[in-house]
């Protein structure tokens, strides 16, 4: 299950990098839950406000001829049926990264040891790029 996973996390990292919402519209469950800290505030959202929020990143990325930065800080098997990705995101503009960027933590589930979906989010807004230069 381990080289499924892998597998599956590099196409996810792809459908980001390529700010593909019909991708990501696909990988994500619609029993989805997140949260994201931003500026100390508390946003808890499910699959449609997600939705909107990536259409509203990947246009931003490609209005912008911008690139996704993404770092994959670390994978944590959590039980059978669900794994935990630690991703870091930054945007790079006119070729020089942002200076902060979200760091993710993005936990898949599978129910058939085939299909992996996104199912919950924690995600911390506005942390400093530096944390990859340690």
């Amino acid at each position: 299950m381990e080289t499924d996973f892998r597998q599956f996390l590099d196409q996810f990292l792809d459908i980001w990098r390529n700010s593909s919402l019909p991708g990501m519209e696909k990988i994500i469950s619609e029993d989805y839950q997140a949260r994201e800290i931003a500026d100390g505030k508390i946003i808890d959202f499910g699959y449609n406000e997600s939705i909107s929020g990536w259409k509203q990143g990947f246009n931003f990325v490609l209005e912008n001829r911008a690139q996704w930065d993404l770092r994959e800080l670390a994978i944590l098997p959590i039980n059978k049926h669900e794994t935990m990705a630690i991703i870091f995101a930054a945007l790079i503009i006119n070729g020089k990264k942002t200076e902060t960027g979200n760091l993710f933590f993005e936990t898949f589930k599978t129910e058939d040891q085939k299909t992996w979906k996104l199912v919950r989010s924690y995600i911390e807004a506005g942390v400093t790029s530096a944390i990859l230069d340690k």
